[in-house]
């Protein structure tokens, strides 16, 4: 079972109904913590609006169903940063330094609006037959992947449709 740790409340939409939610592990703040030591990382400090414990990119597939408290969500891609990573913490080498760590967080889109408490049970509704992960979205984006695992990715339905798109681009311009 995994729990929310931290942060509840409404939940913003971070760029339309794909990015709807932000879910960062709490696990990977041990890493930030090694990598920027004199930095203050609250929960919340990556810009998640959950801070989750016990999933991971790895083992989260795109279109994989989650419970929260009253709410359900859908996993539709990892996170990617723009500038504002870098000027939130203040270096021109965050953005680079986030998408290298391959410890990206997860979006979801909100298939049942509900509340959510800190401390509510994530629990699996359901797993996508496509076994595409979070981590395999990343590793396609930086172009670490064959086009095979590319054309199993964009056959997902709950994928975000800007990346299907840009998926679709790279099997066109390297077949």
């Amino acid at each position: 079972m995994w729990y929310l740790i931290a942060r509840n409340g409404v939940v913003p939409l971070h760029g339309g109904a794909e990015k709807a939610v932000y879910a960062y592990p709490a696990e990977h703040y041990t890493y930030w913590r090694q990598e920027l030591p004199d930095e203050e990382l609250p929960w919340g400090a990556f810009g998640e609006n959950l801070t989750i414990e016990g999933l991971s990119e790895t083992a989260v597939n795109i279109g994989d169903r989650f419970r929260i408290g009253t709410a359900e969500l859908l996993v539709t891609q990892p996170r990617f940063p723009c500038f504002k990573l870098n000027l939130k913490f203040g270096r021109d080498d965050m953005v680079k330094r986030f998408l290298n760590s391959r410890l990206n967080g997860i979006y979801f889109s909100v298939v049942q609006e509900g509340e959510v408490g800190s401390g509510d049970a994530i629990e699996l509704v359901s797993r996508d037959a496509n076994k595409v992960t979070v981590a395999d979205i990343v590793k396609i984006y930086v172009r670490e992947a064959d086009n095979a695992l590319v054309r199993r990715a964009i056959q997902v339905p709950a994928l975000a449709d800007s990346l299907k798109t840009y998926f679709q681009q790279q099997i066109e311009s390297h077949p």
